[in-house]
């Protein structure tokens, strides 16, 4: 069983928005630390925006004032709202989580990840 599933990517245009989601199971949403992700092929997996067990949120800062990252306890879901998309903003996004408490939006600090929903956004 998938513990992460996301979705909602699409293709929109520049100053678009969309809203990712992530249904978790095996675990509740607001157990874990759990953070967004990005990556282009050839480029690293970079962190977006991430959210502790008790609600305190961090963003990237190519995001903040965009994106905003939430979740939903009762149907144990994890949210990314994405406003004012940039063409920079196109690539796959994943949803992950981390056992850590706080960590660094870095990949080493995750060790559940889903399969990815892909963002493309025109000028």
């Amino acid at each position: 069983q998938v513990p992460l599933v996301e979705s909602g990517g699409d293709s929109v245009q520049s100053g678009g928005s969309l809203r990712l989601a992530c249904t978790v199971s095996g675990y509740s949403v607001s157990q874990y630390f759990m953070g967004w992700f990005r990556q282009v092929p050839g480029k690293d997996r970079e962190g977006v925006a991430g959210i502790t067990s008790d609600g305190t949120r961090n963003y990237a800062d190519s995001v903040k004032g965009r994106f905003t990252i939430s979740r939903d306890i009762a149907k144990n879901t994890l949210s990314l709202q994405m406003n004012s998309l940039k063409p920079e903003d196109t690539a796959m996004y994943y949803c992950a989580a981390s056992s850590f408490t706080n960590p660094p939006l870095k990949t080493s600090f995750f060790g559940h990840w889903g399969q990815g929903t892909q963002v493309t956004v025109s000028t």
